[in-house]
């Protein structure tokens, strides 16, 4: 196992692209500022390309400035995702597309910053979004159409009841994961009651947590490179 110790705050994982197919992953919430400047400057020196993620709008404002200072940084999905140029250590992924679905508009800066993450370990995001089960005509008419692109997966963002990925996954043949979102009010809004509902859906879904774009953007890498090698045969 390769770690690189930078100072006493933090220990980088070099091995983590080859064990795994998981990229440097900096989650930038919660960290001081200084502590996460030192770590992309320590990254951003070796050369090594990392995604940053969930930075606050300080955190953002003191990223902007070191971009301007020179230091190689893009700024994905409205700032929910930094990406610092370099190799990302990460196997091929198998080409075929994964299909993002988002109920509601409000659900959109969440699905962004996933496809945001998926684009840039190589895969083939398509999205459609506001297509929940307010309108289930809207969404038969996507499902035809992304059904003829064979995807690999189905990645389907919900807050409210969090109904649309069991509706999706009793419609489509490719793996079908749940991602709730933090919308709604009341009792069991901020994603608790789509987090709940996509528990115990009743067709076959896996569900990662509440906003968890970047956990459902890895879990689809980790299925498209799994499932390159086999299609390559």
């Amino acid at each position: 196992m390769r770690e690189i110790r930078i100072g006493s705050i933090a220990r980088l994982d070099r091995g983590r692209g080859e064990r795994l197919g998981i990229p440097e992953l900096v989650l930038a919430e919660g960290k001081r500022i200084d502590h996460l400047i030192t770590i992309v400057r320590h990254l951003a020196a070796e050369r090594h390309g990392a995604l940053i993620s969930r930075p606050s709008p300080g955190q953002l404002r003191r990223l902007r400035d070191e971009a301007r200072r020179g230091l190689p940084l893009r700024f994905l999905a409205s700032g929910r995702l930094v990406r610092l140029a370099g190799p990302l250590s990460t196997p091929r992924l198998l080409r075929a597309p994964v299909v993002l679905l988002a109920a509601g508009t409000s659900d959109v800066p969440v699905a962004e910053e996933c496809r945001a993450v998926l684009a840039e370990l190589g895969a083939r995001p398509v999205v459609a979004y506001d297509v929940g089960v307010a309108g289930l005509h809207r969404l038969l008419r996507v499902l035809a159409r992304f059904e003829r692109l064979r995807p690999a997966a189905y990645l389907v963002f919900a807050g409210r009841e969090g109904a649309l990925p069991t509706v999706v996954a009793g419609l489509v043949g490719a793996p079908v994961l749940g991602i709730p979102v933090s919308v709604g009010y009341g009792r069991g809004g901020r994603g608790e009651a789509a987090l709940n509902a996509m528990l115990q859906s009743c067709a076959p879904i896996a569900v990662v947590n509440i906003d968890a774009a970047v956990p459902a953007a890895l879990w689809a890498a980790r299925l498209l490179g799994r499932l390159a090698p086999a299609a390559a045969r």
